[in-house]
């Protein structure tokens, strides 16, 4: 079965990171991770495949090298996600890592795997108390759903995302933006005083 997308609330991806909390290292990786995630739409398997040489934060860039298809892209990242992805890089290096490594790593120094990921999201989310389904996927079309009602013309979005058609972006973004729909209507019904 396959479930409508949801985005998430500006309160609620702010009591998700809340509920990762920011105590251990673990929680650290996790906060950087997810945040990560939110502020730059990457795909989960993208994220996960990142090393810390692929990230410019001087430059707001992150140099996606595995994408969907085998296709390669640079991405922007905001003030607000580059902040704790530097703390998370600085930690990692202190943790006796290379920029080389995997970028989000366990224990051992191997990646973080996407199931784990796809375990934890749904626990951060209960403990946040949020009532719709929270996965990394979500927080992708989070990214994506703010950049278009922040403006953003479509065709950045597309690439930002690494989509291959830009008819693939309006039809992701069609599914996210069911507002323009809902103020369509209200307008209709205030339009014709019938109430």
């Amino acid at each position: 079965m396959r479930y409508p997308a949801e985005v998430l609330t500006r309160y609620e991806i702010e009591a998700l990171l809340a509920a990762c909390g920011t105590q251990s290292w673990t929680d650290r990786r996790n906060h950087a991770l997810i945040v990560l995630l939110w502020r730059t739409g990457l795909r989960l398997s993208e994220a996960l495949a990142l090393r810390p040489c692929d990230v410019d934060l001087q430059r707001g860039a992150i140099r996606v090298l595995r994408g969907k298809g085998g296709r390669a892209r640079t991405v922007g990242i905001d003030r607000l996600g580059a902040e704790p992805l530097s703390v998370w890089i600085t930690e990692h290096a202190r943790m006796g890592r290379s920029r080389g490594d995997p970028l989000f790593v366990t224990a051992s120094g191997r990646a973080v795997s996407q199931g784990y990921l796809r375990r934890k999201l749904p626990e951060l989310g209960r403990a946040a108390g949020i009532y719709k389904r929270v996965h990394a996927h979500g927080l992708r079309h989070t990214h994506a759903s703010e950049l278009r009602a922040e403006g953003v013309d479509i065709a950045v979005i597309r690439r930002q995302l690494g989509h291959a058609s830009l008819l693939t972006t309006i039809e992701y973004l069609d599914h996210l933006e069911p507002e323009s729909v809902l103020a369509a209507v209200s307008m209709r019904m205030e339009a014709c005083n019938l109430f």
